[in-house]
């Protein structure tokens, strides 16, 4: 180990040992425990500590459900906008410049305008059109699999969401690798461990992207056609419209967001079930059962984890007295075990009825492409379980890709047997 990260280790660890001996609990994100299996962790800072004032993060972090619920609905009183944001220097430097800035950093009436805009090309109707395509494209996935033994994440969960993205952005089937890396190097944006190099090589990315769709969206203004591209092209609103940044910003977004999140939850979703076979077996019994089942799995294993916000003014929240400027970091996947909000939350049910997680955020900035997310890992379930009689896990412990914010599984070695 080099100097500077032993010296690093130190200082993380000093105040890890602060963190526990002042309140019972503490929360260090950078954990190998962590990475592997938050959950414990969670549950020990909802009970000892919900309210925790962090000095690794230099942030409160709330864990429990109302809490996290309470601060995502709030925009007026919490911003996404780092700038609004109390960060150090080693924290600025992880982050987009301004003009960078998609939806998820900005606030209204910025956040506003773009998102009115951006709904009229991600319609229900128009993602649940696209199910007979997707479906096939499942099904032409598991043709090429070895079925006594195959990785299913580089099988289905990375292909999967990157060629449905790329085919609603209008990109072509020999780019598509392309995207995938572009994509991949683009999300660790949104992880404040991002290193100097990562971000550099995020950065070359988007400029990547952004010499890729420059000319297509100036081709789609001309010339619409039937994808993403020509409907931001053309959307207006109150005659109003987006810029050539303002778009390209947006491209970038929805191939991360269609991409990265939806892996990790087709990724995390099979795990649950396979260490589960009840459950799965309960699926296989009753497929009417799916649906909720997606909604369980984004529950029991969120894809994202964490969320961040500043606070706009001195207020209060569950008694912690947040000051202005002071961060704030948001438990998604503790607020979804919370057993204030949840019956058994560390018990995975497909046929859970009550709740309702928080996986794809609250209020204003609620996760634009849940329905196409909800509509993906459906299909997922169903044409594993018509195609495969029985799957089973090769690897008990498949390795999670270290993360903040993005919970997702580098590799998930099965084996099925065919129906």
């Amino acid at each position: 180990m080099a100097l500077g990260d032993a010296i690093r280790s130190l200082v993380i660890n000093t105040l890890i040992l602060r963190e526990r001996w002042g309140s019972g609990a503490a929360y260090n994100p950078l954990s190998a425990e962590m990475a592997q299996d938050p959950y414990p962790s969670y549950a020990k800072l909802r009970e000892r500590s919900p309210v925790h004032r962090s000095r690794l993060m230099n942030a409160w972090v709330f864990s429990r459900y109302t809490d996290v619920d309470t601060v995502l609905r709030d925009h007026r009183r919490f911003s996404n906008d780092p700038v609004k944001r109390d960060l150090n220097r080693r924290q600025q430097a992880t982050l987009p410049a301004p003009d960078d800035y998609t939806m998820l950093f900005l606030d209204p009436p910025d956040h506003t305008r773009l998102r009115a805009l951006v709904n009229k090309a991600f319609t229900r109707r128009a993602v649940n059109a696209l199910e007979p395509h997707i479906r096939g494209l499942m099904n032409t996935l598991l043709d090429a699999v070895e079925p006594a033994g195959f990785d299913l994440m580089e099988a289905v969960a990375y292909p999967l969401p990157v060629i449905v993205i790329a085919e609603m952005l209008g990109v072509p089937a020999e780019d598509r690798d392309r995207f995938r890396t572009w994509s991949n190097r683009r999300a660790r944006l949104i992880e404040p461990t991002i290193s100097p190099e990562e971000r550099a090589v995020a950065m070359e990315a988007g400029d990547a992207l952004d010499e890729y769709f420059t000319p297509i969206i100036q081709a789609r203004r001309a010339e619409p056609e039937s994808d993403i591209v020509s409907a931001l092209a053309q959307a207006e609103e109150e005659g109003d419209a987006l810029t050539e940044r303002e778009m390209l910003n947006m491209l970038r977004l929805l191939l991360v967001a269609g991409n990265e999140t939806t892996t990790n939850l087709i990724g995390n979703g099979m795990l649950a079930l396979l260490r589960n076979p009840g459950e799965l077996e309960r699926l296989r019994a009753d497929p009417s059962l799916v649906p909720a089942a997606v909604e369980e799995l984004l529950r029991f294993d969120s894809p994202v984890q964490t969320d961040f916000r500043g606070a706009l003014e001195d207020c209060e929240v569950n008694g912690a007295p947040v000051r202005r400027g002071e961060n704030i970091v948001l438990l998604i996947g503790s607020a979804n075990r919370d057993p204030a909000a949840f019956e058994e939350p560390d018990r995975l049910d497909v046929g859970r009825a009550e709740g309702s997680h928080i996986s794809f955020g609250r209020g204003i900035h609620h996760c634009i492409g849940a329905p196409l997310a909800r509509l993906e890992g459906r299909i997922v379930l169903e044409v594993l379980l018509e195609r495969f009689a029985s799957i089973r896990l090769l690897n008990e412990r498949p390795a999670y890709r270290g993360g903040v914010v993005l919970r997702g599984l580098g590799s998930l070695p099965v084996a099925a047997v065919p129906a």
